[in-house]
């Protein structure tokens, strides 16, 4: 979780999403729907396999296939609703990317944890975009290393871990 306040934007994610599937000759399902809500329903980094636990949990009548969570998820970063962010296990995490100010992540190599924090090298990269003639349209930044828990000195040696 973060610090980072949710902008006002105007429409529902539902509203959004269903107006992206519109554009692509689709419609919103019930099921895609109940999708959207659950993702929307809190600013925690998940994966799938977590959301499609969180789902089937439920105790409501409306269940979706695991299938059908995956493909609505991948529909979803398409459509600007939600980004992806690698983690150092390899798992994809997604991220609300709709309603939400830009900014960027320090991700720790030991534990996965992920800290945001707010924009603060947008200047400096439209900077070096111009001095080569780059469009810049956005930027991604994830920052590699080790969390506060995790940069602790071990008792037994005295070291930073992943230091020699």
């Amino acid at each position: 979780m973060s610090d980072l306040s949710p902008l006002d934007d105007s429409g529902s994610p539902v509203e959004k999403f269903e107006e992206f599937l519109r554009t692509k000759g689709k419609r919103l399902t019930t099921e895609r729907a109940t999708i959207v809500e659950e993702v929307f329903s809190d600013h925690e980094h998940f994966d799938a396999d977590q959301l499609v636990a969180r789902m089937s949990q439920r105790n409501d009548r409306r269940r979706v296939s695991r299938s059908t969570v995956y493909r609505t998820l991948e529909m979803m970063v398409e459509a600007g609703l939600l980004r992806k962010v690698a983690r150092t296990d390899g798992r994809d995490v997604y991220e609300h990317d709709y309603g939400y100010p830009q900014h960027d992540h320090l991700i720790c190599r030991q534990c996965g944890s992920l800290t945001e924090f707010p924009d603060c090298v947008s200047e400096i990269l439209e900077e070096v975009a111009v001095r080569h003639g780059f469009r810049m349209s956005g930027h991604r930044l994830e920052v590699y290393g080790l969390c506060a828990a995790c940069s602790k000195p071990t008792r037994q040696a005295g070291r930073l871990p992943g230091t020699v």
